[in-house]
């Protein structure tokens, strides 16, 4: 199977149904009694964050996603049947944002559901508009249509330690010997093509989730090589595990080029608790190990654990897991006594019912989140409805606002969804 990280999608939530012109076919009742149902409601667009799913790959040739569209009211004050929702499920770790990267949903926990697009709202039935002063509305509203927005969805594996390094630094192998994973192995750069999981067992009641990021090079954060398509999934570890091959050139400068390439990607992720291991240690002298400590010593953080292994022979991995668990946890103890920030109770003025009136050309422009709602809900080819979209327009001031901007007779108004209203 693929791994896919990252997807777009366009999403369009179901639109409401239209509300029933209808009455009631009864004998000595006049028009028989208005008793026009209202209009199911639209399906959400929802996504559920879910263990069963590994990657993306199930959305990425499917360019199109829709939720189930209202039914129509009915006669006899019949309600139309509501769309079904349409879930979604993505992997633990989704991030869901819309075109300017605005974030809609971060799923990080297994069953955790986020509604991303609202299903528009059916239209009332004539059946509801019957007052003291209209006794038969012989009009019915249509129902709203559903949200539509291009998502990008962005899979960010959630894992305890990210094991980074150069090509062939030995991460692969590392992860099979310390886990159940069953990464490709080989003796050339970049066998990893894609990121790799492993649950490493500390006990019968504890173990850390390892992830293995592909070799990362220098100029990655820029896009070169594999490694900056990956870089994203080391966002949420807890620690980083960055390994040296001993037989580097360069000890110092092998560490620095990674530890250039996260800096770029994310200045953050410098900062987090970092334990580093030599690897391919087996037969090399106690002298070449310790000169290479040396090295490592004069460019890491003070307090940096620098630790020799050798994953061909076992060599310290044992007192490698117990450092990395040591980590974990005093690293995840922090995250969670840390004070949660008191934001300021801020009440929003509510603006619904703001509107704008715009002159264009001899036409005027009318727009403003209520009023086009309602516009959105009016037959434009029923008089009498028109007639209540106008007396909205009145209640709101509308039509005050745009006599005093000089509209004449059998001029046009316009709403933003482009229909047309003669005055």
């Amino acid at each position: 199977m693929n791994f896919v990280d990252q997807v777009s999608i366009e999403a369009q939530a179901g639109s409401g149904g239209n509300g029933k012109l209808s009455f009631r076919h009864e004998k000595y009742v006049a028009k028989g009694g208005p008793d026009g149902g209202d209009g199911g409601d639209g399906g959400d667009i929802v996504f559920r964050a879910s263990n069963n799913q590994d990657t993306l790959t199930a959305l990425r040739y499917q360019k199109t996603v829709k939720a189930e569209n209202g039914s129509p009211g009915g006669s006899r004050k019949q309600h139309g049947k509501n769309g079904q929702d349409l879930i979604i499920d993505v992997p633990v770790g989704t991030v869901v944002t819309n075109e300017t990267g605005k974030i809609l949903a971060d799923l990080t926990t297994n069953g955790q559901i986020a509604i991303v697009l609202k299903g528009g709202k059916g239209g009332f039935g004539n059946a509801h508009f019957v007052s003291s002063r209209r006794q038969a509305p012989n009009f019915a509203e249509k129902g709203e249509p559903g949200e539509a927005l291009k998502l990008q969805l962005e899979l960010k594996m959630i894992a305890d330690v990210g094991l980074i390094g150069l090509p062939n630094a030995g991460k692969s192998t590392l992860l099979s010997r310390i886990s159940h994973a069953k990464p490709e192995i080989a003796d050339y750069p970049f066998t990893t093509l894609s990121p790799n999981l492993g649950v490493v067992d500390i006990d019968k009641q504890h173990s850390i989730l390892v992830a293995d990021i592909p070799g990362l090079i220098e100029g990655a954060a820029e896009g070169k090589g594999l490694g900056h398509d990956f870089l994203r999934h080391i966002e949420r570890t807890h620690v980083i595990l960055h390994l040296i091959d001993a037989y580097s050139s360069d000890i110092a400068q092998a560490y620095l080029t990674i530890r250039h390439e996260l800096e770029a990607y994310q200045p953050k992720l410098i900062k987090r608790p970092e334990i580093v291991a030599i690897t391919k240690t087996e037969g090399l002298d106690q002298a070449i190990i310790d000169d290479c400590i040396s090295q490592l010593k004069q460019v890491v953080k003070r307090g940096t654990i620098i630790l020799p292994i050798s994953s061909m022979s076992s060599y310290n991995l044992s007192q490698l897991i117990f450092k990395l668990q040591q980590q974990v946890d005093k690293a995840k103890t922090k995250f969670k006594s840390q004070p949660k920030q008191q934001l300021p109770v801020i009440k929003l003025q509510d603006n619904s019912k703001a509107f704008k009136v715009k002159k264009q050309n001899h036409n005027y422009l009318v727009s403003g989140e209520k009023i086009e709602q309602f516009a959105k809900r009016t037959d434009f080819n029923n008089p009498e409805a028109v007639l209540r979209l106008k007396d909205i327009m009145r209640k709101q001031g509308i039509l005050h606002e745009l006599v005093r901007k000089g509209i004449k007779p059998e001029q046009v108004i316009i709403f933003p969804d482009g229909q047309e209203l003669i005055y």
